[in-house]
């Protein structure tokens, strides 16, 4: 039991969440004493909660829309073959599926290693499973997208009208092109488990929309949990002195939660940084006001945990998956400029 909880919590993080659709802003809520109460409203005194439960309703919708069409289309496809949807699913998806390696299944221990407290050949058997699971998943995902491609599918589910939040990104480090019509923003915190765990989605998101997607960064130390945090924020913009912000944010990500100021200093060794230049500047806090000026923005965005990002200025809190992350990015690249 000890190890099937621990592996719950674990995997727990890996599933993404959702998003909504809210009513038209005009509408009437209530009357008082001939005073109108409308959406608008409640969306000014609500504000960020409201954003969060309608962006998780819409998600939801669009996941078992998405889930009821596949099994149409499975279903269908069976048909023509004159076979069984289990026959079907066993053909073009678990027959292509291929059993995780040793080395992918001792790769995903070791990247988690802090949340399994647990040896690895006690957790190997699950974590096989759990990649084999995964890998099958990625498969039928594909294999749906196939079949919907060659189908005759319409769908009206629209996403939530939601409210945009401006974001200013003058001097925050960014990779992607400066005219890209996506720009993500990302608060985080270089001690945070689940934002190292999404550095790898942001990476495959830059790869798939080449020229198309820019990537900022902001940090929100969240020095209570993690008290070493914001110093690591403050090294890797000494680093940006050098040009190397995306190394040294590379390897505080890798190395993390290691973030003691030798360890710090450390980095900067190990990717062949000016040593003096680099200690003077983390010594002399000369970015302490930079990240705190982040720190104020996220206060007033009302962000309480990390990583949170958006996606032209539509909200998106924890370590979501590429597919989600893909989804907004087509939304965003579908609408009129």
């Amino acid at each position: 039991m000890y190890r099937i909880n621990i592996l719950f919590v674990f995997f727990l993080s890996i599933w993404a969440t959702s998003s909504c659709q809210p009513s038209r802003d005009s509408e009437t809520l209530a009357e008082i004493d001939g005073t109108v109460v409308t959406r608008v409203d409640i969306d000014k005194s609500g504000g960020k909660q409201l954003r969060t439960l309608r962006q998780q309703l819409y998600q939801l919708e669009r996941q078992k829309l998405d889930e009821h069409i596949g099994a149409m289309l499975v279903t269908d496809e069976a048909r023509k073959r004159g076979v069984s949807v289990a026959t079907l699913l066993e053909q073009e998806v678990n027959s292509k599926v291929q059993a995780p390696s040793e080395e992918e299944i001792r790769s995903l221990y070791e990247k988690n290693k802090e949340r399994i407290p647990v040896e690895f050949e006690k957790v190997r058997d699950q974590i096989r499973n759990y990649l084999h699971e995964q890998k099958i998943t990625e498969r039928k995902i594909e294999y749906f997208k196939t079949l919907r491609i060659n189908g005759n599918v319409a769908t009206y589910l629209k996403p939530p009208e939601l409210v945009r939040v401006e974001l200013s990104v003058n001097g925050a480090p960014s990779k992607g092109s400066e005219t890209a019509q996506v720009t993500i923003v990302k608060f985080e915190d270089f001690q945070c488990p689940y934002c190292k765990e999404v550095q790898a989605n942001y990476q495959e998101v830059l790869k798939r929309y080449d020229g198309k997607v820019r990537l900022v960064h902001k940090d929100l130390p969240l020095d209570q949990i993690h008290p070493q945090a914001r110093q690591a924020a403050e090294a890797a913009r000494c680093a940006d002195d050098e040009g190397r912000f995306w190394e040294y944010h590379d390897k505080l990500y890798a190395s993390s939660p290691n973030a003691a100021p030798e360890d710090l200093k450390s980095y900067a060794k190990d990717l062949g940084l000016k040593q003096d230049l680099f200690n003077k500047c983390l010594t002399s806090g000369k970015y302490k006001e930079t990240i705190q000026k982040d720190v104020i923005e996220g206060a007033r965005l009302g962000l309480t945990g990390t990583p949170t990002f958006f996606i032209n200025g539509r909200e998106l809190s924890g370590a979501q998956s590429v597919e989600v992350i893909s989804q907004i990015i087509d939304e965003e690249l579908s609408r009129p400029h």
